[in-house]
């Protein structure tokens, strides 16, 4: 499970092993802490992988905490997906828990600081603090408001509990250092006034904390002994820091900044990948094109290969951009050995053997798999019409190709040479059908020897072929780098980002498939059975991945 390259030494281990070596901790426990306001996507799996990776190779713990700190944006929907997102990656929690388990907690928390002259209620609107809060090259101004005395703060401060003032009329801030140079430490808002239902805890409160005052209050409550967080919280390290010491916590978590995942033409943002769910450009949260755990679920990734791939990138402590050809390698890697091989035709095109015997047919044994033989084989029907690839055909053939033309012989995967004789075209001159001779000498496994063909195509029968539907799917995004924040991600979009086809598949591979189940058509890739769209009139199939690419992980 552990996310440690061995080709480069992993920062977070170090710290780690340090720390168990000099006696500070003698058990580690790590946190996943998701704010459910919306559907994790693979950056979150880098997460989790790393956090549970990290406890478990140390013999310790990782809980699943809900940073529920937001009434307004979060549901009890993206709990569940969120749950169900993290045991499909094959890792166990060992505590269940939500940041509003400790409301009351934090609440007094925040009274501490109030009587300790640390925090107080302000009245600012936030056009007004933003304006006091000063920019990177000049210090901020003090609120008017930063001296009430600790009476009137504790008062104000009980009353906003109560419910007395309308949202965004005040707020808790904490009195720290409104020059400092970072700008989390000049005076930050820690509660705010919002009169919303919470999914757990109903209508009990009206203020909330903010997640900079309320996530180091968790870790510490829990007993975190490393809180690994993205590079994008190192500048709100001395906060946490804070925060931890103002607020008297027994235990003092360290916060440990790594590098987040960005892949090409792929969005890492849940605010954008709700966007897109929202503005109905992806067919919701679980579309095959998102990059979210459940889209990449839907599509056929496998939590294998998505470790796998983890584990290669590594934990690094600066950014960059990771080949989204390096996801596919690792899919690729984990299919091939498990998808069954199966024969189905996206752009059907009907060819007919005109000299094999009208009303017959017989049962091929044709492999499952094409490189394990423990696999087996499967016996697939065989007769006069049957249906190939509009590709694998040209009645005027390009320098080089091979295929089937007028004249040529080739070889029909598992079965038999034919030789194409004729073709049949409607009135606007597509061709719509090729007639072909076979040669009954040439039949596969016979050790005919007699003479040789140049291509081999694959087919399905006619008489006994399952209609089906096909999803290929680009790139939902056309920049290599999404997240730059120059150009806006919705002019991004790929309008051909999926194509939707109307083929045939062979019954005896496909009869007994459910919901999610993964093959290897035969030079079309690999694809896995959508659990959305299949009806029990018609196979829905995602392709997950195309079976070749000249990317090669490095070494």
């Amino acid at each position: 499970m552990s996310l440690e390259n061995n080709n480069a030494s992993n920062f977070i281990r170090t710290i780690i092993t340090e720390d168990l070596q000099s006696g500070k901790h003698k058990e580690i426990i790590t946190r996943f802490p998701p704010e459910p306001n919306g559907y994790l996507h693979v950056g979150h799996a880098k997460s989790i992988l790393l956090n549970f990776g990290l406890a478990e190779d140390f013999g310790g713990k990782t809980n699943l905490r809900f940073d529920d700190t937001n009434p307004v944006k979060e549901d009890t929907e993206y709990v569940e997906s969120i749950k169900e997102d993290v045991e499909w990656l094959g890792v166990k929690w060992d505590k269940l828990l939500f940041a509003s388990d400790y409301f009351e907690e934090m609440y007094n928390r925040a009274v501490l600081l109030i009587k300790k002259g640390k925090a107080y209620v302000c009245d600012l609107t936030p056009e007004e603090a933003k304006e006091y809060r000063g920019t990177l090259t000049e210090p901020g101004k003090e609120s008017p408001f930063r001296n009430r005395s600790v009476e009137e703060n504790l008062e104000l401060f009980e009353r906003m509990r109560k419910g007395e003032f309308k949202d965004g009329e005040k707020v808790l801030r904490a009195k720290i250092d409104m020059s400092s140079p970072n700008m989390n430490m000049r005076d930050p808002i820690i509660y705010r006034i919002a009169h919303a239902t919470h999914h757990n805890t109903g209508d009990k409160w009206c203020i909330y904390p903010m997640y900079d005052f309320a996530h180091p209050l968790e870790d510490a409550i829990e007993g975190i002994t490393h809180s690994i967080c993205t590079l994008e919280f190192e500048a709100h390290r001395p906060l946490y820091d804070w925060v931890v010491e103002e607020c008297e916590m027994d235990a003092k978590p360290r916060q440990i900044e790594f590098a987040r995942l960005n892949i090409t033409n792929t969005v890492m943002s849940k605010r954008k990948l709700k966007q897109l769910v929202d503005e109905r450009v992806v067919d919701g949260w679980d579309d095959p094109r998102m990059p979210t755990i459940s889209g990449m679920r839907r599509r056929g990734f496998t939590p294998e290969a998505i470790r796998n791939f983890c584990r290669e990138i590594g934990v690094a402590k600066s950014d960059s951009v990771v080949d989204s050809q390096m996801l596919d390698f690792f899919l690729r890697e984990d299919l091939q050995p498990k998808a069954p091989l199966a024969m189905a035709v996206l752009k059907p095109l009907k060819l007919v053997i005109t000299n094999y015997p009208e009303g017959q047919s017989e049962i091929l044994e044709i492999e499952n798999n094409a490189k394990d033989e423990t696999k087996g084989t499967r016996m697939v029907p065989f007769s006069r019409e049957l249906y190939i690839e509009q590709d694998d055909f040209m009645e005027v053939p390009a320098h080089k190709y091979f295929r089937l033309f007028p004249g040529n012989e080739v070889r029909l995967k598992g079965a038999y040479f034919v030789k194409c004789t004729d073709v049949i075209k409607d009135e606007n001159g597509n061709v719509t059908e090729v007639h072909c001779t076979y040669d009954p000498e040439t039949k596969s496994g016979s050790g005919f020897t007699g003479r040789k063909v140049k291509a081999t195509i694959h087919w399905v029968d006619a008489k006994t072929a399952l209609p089906a539907q096909f999803r290929l799917f680009e790139p939902l995004i056309l920049d290599d780098a999404p997240e730059n924040e120059g150009k806006h991600f919705l002019e991004q979009i790929n309008p051909h980002s999926m194509e939707i086809l109307e083929g045939f598949i062979e019954d005896v591979a496909f009869k007994d498939a459910k919901a999610l189940d993964k093959f290897q058509l035969v030079r079309n890739g690999f694809f896995c059975v959508d659990p959305k769209y299949t009806t029990p009139e018609k196979f829905c199939f995602n392709r997950i991945v195309a079976l070749k690419s000249s990317f090669k992980p490095a070494k």
